[in-house]
């Protein structure tokens, strides 16, 4: 059985850290101290790094990291990576801890992000999705257009429905404050709300949340649905195709207090 472990970091990063009680692979290292205090912790070494895109808050522990563990680091072919690293895209498998990730390019939040997916750990489909696709919402679009993010969150969200998706950023709460200003009339979003909230009165992490849970509470993979294409056009009239209306909602979630 392997363990998977959100590890804080800066002020609502998580580094998510899987291991099997020996060896551990770590994601989107921002910060190498928090990554070492676990592996001492818990008495593992480190075997694998993966790197969804090159912001800093992901990728500036890496270089202490590998040069104290000899750890392998795995990231996307076209962005600017600290080397050594092998590089990958779309269709390309990152093996690590026993299991082969296949690697999905998901530009929109960066030019060349990519994701990493395995069908089977524990019995369960995973994710890591950089700062794609965060609970209840997804990632601004510094560098790739809303065509780009919609097709990346298209194919992220043909995954299966029980896929654990893990987010780098614990955003949740206000994600969803938005969701349902744009999608007042869901239910499922008002239980998930307040199931988050209590997690956050308690200390607790509202990730990782699943594929289903998200299809249903998401405005980002549900801009098709009636109700969100009516807030879109109450945002901006002109929003009137599926990338319009995508784009009006990232935009209204842009300057929404």
């Amino acid at each position: 059985m392997l363990t998977l472990i959100p590890i804080p970091a800066f002020a609502d990063n998580y580094l998510w850290l899987l291991h099997d009680g020996q060896r551990a692979l770590v994601v989107d290292p921002g910060d190498a101290a928090p990554v070492l205090r676990t592996l001492a912790e818990l008495r593992l070494k480190l075997d694998t790094i993966l790197v969804t895109h090159h912001h800093a808050d992901h990728t500036g522990g890496v270089d202490e990291l590998r040069n104290t563990t000899g750890a392998k680091v795995y990231g996307p072919a076209t962005e600017k990576i600290p080397k050594p690293y092998a590089p990958l895209g779309e269709g390309d498998i990152a093996q690590a801890m026993g299991l082969d990730f296949q690697v999905i390019d998901v530009p929109g939040h960066t030019s060349g992000h990519i994701a990493f997916y395995t069908p089977d750990m524990n019995g369960r489909p995973l994710l890591f999705c950089g700062d794609t696709l965060f609970s209840g919402g997804c990632g601004r679009l510094f560098e790739g257009t809303p065509s780009q993010m919609l097709a990346s969150l298209d194919k992220l969200a043909a995954l299966p429905g029980p896929t654990v998706v893990c987010c780098t950023h614990e955003y949740t709460l206000s994600n969803l404050r938005f969701a349902v200003a744009v999608d007042p009339a869901n239910q499922a979003l008002a239980k998930y709300q307040a199931h988050c909230v209590s997690l956050r009165e308690h200390g607790q992490p509202t990730l990782p949340t699943s594929m289903a849970q998200e299809l249903l509470i998401n405005p980002f993979l549900r801009s098709r649905q009636s109700a969100l294409i009516s807030s879109a056009q109450h945002f901006d009239a002109a929003a009137h195709d599926d990338t319009t209306v995508f784009a009006a909602i990232r935009q209204w979630k842009n300057q929404f207090k």
